[in-house]
């Protein structure tokens, strides 16, 4: 059974916001990469069809599918890569508080893709006001 993790997408107030910063790691390194301090115990299950979760402003909006854990070289020097598919999944809205690095996801308590729900139309800013007002 495939492990997810769950991340905050800081500096990112946008799913817009999100899809440049990945336009610039695919320009320079080919494909999109999070750099991480702690390296996760089950990469097998996480390679194995897991996604990362983004949270953006207390909101899980998207995922996107894990290829490869290995290291990276970053602003912050040699770290583990969360290694993604440049596929970004818009998931339905869920409400997250925020925590620290990243977290591992239960499929079950993951949310399933908008696509999925017929809802992938809905632009994000109402989705937002949707969940604030407790009707998503």
């Amino acid at each position: 059974m495939p492990t997810h993790i769950i991340k905050l997408c800081v500096g990112a107030d946008t799913i817009a916001d999100l899809e440049d910063w990945q336009q610039q790691q695919i320009k320079k390194r080919g494909r999109p990469v999070c750099g991480t301090r702690m390296w996760p115990k089950r990469i097998e299950d996480v390679v194995k069809g897991g996604s990362l979760y983004w949270v953006i402003k207390g909101v899980v909006l998207v995922r996107q599918r894990i290829v490869e854990v290995a290291e990276v070289r970053d602003d912050h020097g040699l770290r583990c890569g969360l290694w993604l598919d440049p596929k970004l999944v818009r998931v339905s809205p869920q409400p997250r508080r925020a925590f620290q690095g990243w977290r591992y996801l239960d499929p079950k308590d993951a949310p399933p893709d908008l696509a999925k729900r017929g809802r992938s139309s809905l632009p994000e800013d109402l989705q937002r006001q949707l969940i604030a007002l407790g009707a998503w």
